[in-house]
């Protein structure tokens, strides 16, 4: 059960992430973008990273031009960073359902593969 607790989590964490570049700051109830804004690197930022070196140096500039942080979530959906992020969503929520397997197929085990799938409506 640990297994599957640490996969949905991480599962979990990544859809947070990816959600702060995809909603508006309505649905997610603070800005968009705020992890980035705060300097945190979050999944879809770590990926967009490997392949944007200008993003590097806009976040080490602590977005101090006017258009920095439009032009960084710019660069983070260009890299692929958000679709990467969503790959590994997907996969840590694969795995999650996989950990469950050594469990007897019951309500207890629906229940919790149903919170793994609703967990990745988000993104879908």
């Amino acid at each position: 059960m640990y297994a599957y607790g640490r996969n949905l989590g991480l599962s979990f964490q990544v859809v947070d992430d990816m959600l702060d570049f995809t909603q508006s700051a309505e649905q997610l109830g603070k800005p968009a973008a705020s992890d980035l804004a705060k300097g945190n690197l979050t999944a879809p930022v770590i990926f967009a990273l490997q392949s944007e070196p200008e993003l590097r140096e806009i976040i080490d500039s602590e977005f101090s031009d006017t258009d920095s942080l439009a032009a960084a979530i710019e660069l983070v959906h260009r890299s692929g960073g958000i679709r990467r992020a969503h790959e590994l969503a997907r996969e840590k929520g694969d795995l999650a359902i996989q950990n469950l397997q050594c469990l007897p197929r019951s309500d207890f085990r629906s229940a919790l593969e149903k919170m793994v799938e609703y967990n990745l409506e988000g993104i879908e």
